[in-house]
């Protein structure tokens, strides 16, 4: 085997080799950081023309495939933590979180099996146990760590479903789905998230499935029409399997009526599944901390913490109020969960997991609670909030602005008004004011609908960011908007 690039190993040669590597990337991502712009401004074609793979027979060596991925990659990587990059809920991460991917991608420990992972497993499973305890779950560890939401809403509904059928004595995990399938309906609001659908569908009940109820002034889940479409459902010979309730959704982090929604549920014992990967953040919070009130009382919860927790992606999770429920995905299998280890109290966590392989993401949750403690960890999840609702008295006092809606976690909704009071074409105006802060590089600002009017968006994750730095944002959105709509 070449000596260019050795596997990581104990060896003089490869613990060199690693070294040279990690300081040539750390180095050059020192340099990234110093980066003024958010972006380089390069357009898709751009990237694709400037963009080409070199695999060649001998190969390059570690030196020259560094270099490469600076220049090609890092280079033309978007700076999250740039003050003006506010689009998505993509934060920016703590830097005990770089430590601790160090960590997991050199033991690479694999999350199937407890004789591939056992200190890990038990890390993951202690930290499954306290996360229980803050949504407020009987003691126990029913959950596990997943990529993220899309993930863990999965997990909630293929369950949902499982027991759904389990209660008419049929088994989907042997025997598959049968019966009227068109007649079994998922309820959840018209701003869910859209893995909703996207899962339905996977799990072979596609989009009719899903039944969407309308929502208030505030995006939350109108209860009065929640109430009539349980009525219809039952009126129309449909059974309704699930209700996914929302802790935060994508634009306006509206958190739905969770203690209404579950009473609801409760009344006609149906599942609840409550999607919290945003606003799960306030499970930690200070101030905030009451908006969940009612998380409790839902069968299975997605958590997020590549979001308001400020992990690297990927880390998310998902927990499960009653254990018993996971019997409905158990499989075992002789190399990986053996009877002979379950009679040993040996903890497999595939059996909780849809994944087999799977990386040891929990390590960046628990690092980042023990460097900051629960008291700053809440201050810096709290400062988004508070940020948003200042935010929005400020952008209200602005005569070219508008707000569209107040805030409820941390983004805000708006919109570029000209002046002159002329609503034509202010649609396609925001959406070229986006556009074109993109274009320059200097700014990444949302672009989405609420209640079908075109406004932008600032998702205010960055607890480095202030007011100040909104309003200079503010003010290039104010001039953009100017410029397109007298040019």
């Amino acid at each position: 085997m070449s000596d260019l690039n050795p596997i990581l190993s104990g060896s003089a040669q490869s613990i060199a080799a690693y070294q040279e590597a990690i300081e040539q990337s750390t180095q050059a991502v020192v340099q990234w950081l110093k980066q003024p712009e958010m972006y380089q401004g390069k357009t898709v074609a751009e990237l694709r023309e400037r963009i080409n793979l070199e695999f060649t027979s001998q190969g390059l060596g570690n030196q020259a495939a560094i270099e490469r991925a600076v220049e090609y990659f890092l280079k033309d990587s978007l700076l999250v933590h740039h003050p003006q990059c506010v689009a998505h809920l993509h934060c920016p991460s703590l830097v005990i979180s770089q430590a601790a991917e160090v960590l997991i991608n050199a033991t690479n420990q694999s999350m199937d099996s407890w004789d591939q992972s056992p200190s890990a497993t038990i890390i993951e499973m202690k930290l499954i146990a306290w996360l229980r305890e803050q949504v407020g779950y009987p003691a126990g560890d029913a959950g596990v760590f997943t990529s993220g939401g899309t993930q863990s809403n999965l997990m909630g509904l293929m369950l949902a479903r499982d027991a759904f059928f389990a209660k008419r004595g049929h088994s989907v995990q042997q025997h598959g789905l049968t019966g009227a399938l068109s007649k079994i309906k998922v309820l959840c609001s018209e701003n869910a998230h859209f893995s909703v659908q996207k899962n339905m569908a996977l799990m072979g009940l596609g989009y009719q499935a899903v039944t969407l109820v309308k929502t208030d002034e505030f995006s939350r889940m109108d209860i009065s029409d929640l109430q009539q479409k349980l009525a219809d459902a039952k009126a129309n010979g449909e059974q309704v399997m699930a209700i996914v309730a929302t802790a935060g959704t994508t634009d306006a982090g509206a958190i739905d009526p969770l203690g209404e929604i579950a009473a609801l549920a409760a009344e006609q014992q149906i599942w609840v599944h409550v999607d919290a990967a945003w606003g799960g953040a306030l499970l930690l919070s200070e101030k905030y901390r009451h908006f969940l009130d009612g998380l409790e009382l839902a069968d299975s919860v997605t958590l997020d913490f590549h979001k308001q927790f400020f992990q690297t992606i990927s880390c998310g999770a998902f927990l499960l109020k009653d254990a018993r429920h996971y019997q409905l995905m158990r499989y075992q299998a002789a190399y990986l969960n053996s009877d002979f280890d379950e009679e040993q109290g040996v903890p497999n966590l595939v059996s909780k997991s849809l994944q087999t392989t799977r990386r040891f993401d929990a390590l960046k949750l628990w690092m980042g609670l023990e460097a900051l403690g629960k008291k700053q960890y809440a201050e810096i999840i709290d400062n988004g909030v508070t940020l948003a609702q200042q935010v929005a008295q400020f952008v209200s006092e602005q005569p070219q602005l508008e707000l569209v809606m107040q805030p409820q976690l941390a983004s805000v909704l708006f919109r570029f008004r000209p002046q002159n009071g002329d609503l034509a074409g202010v649609a396609l105006l925001n959406q070229r004011i986006g556009d074109a802060l993109l274009a320059s590089g200097s700014a990444n600002v949302g672009v989405t609908e609420a209640d079908g009017v075109t406004c932008l968006k600032l998702t205010l994750l960055n607890p480095t960011v202030s007011l100040a730095d909104v309003k200079v944002l503010l003010a290039s959105v104010v001039a953009c908007g100017e410029q397109l709509h007298n040019a």
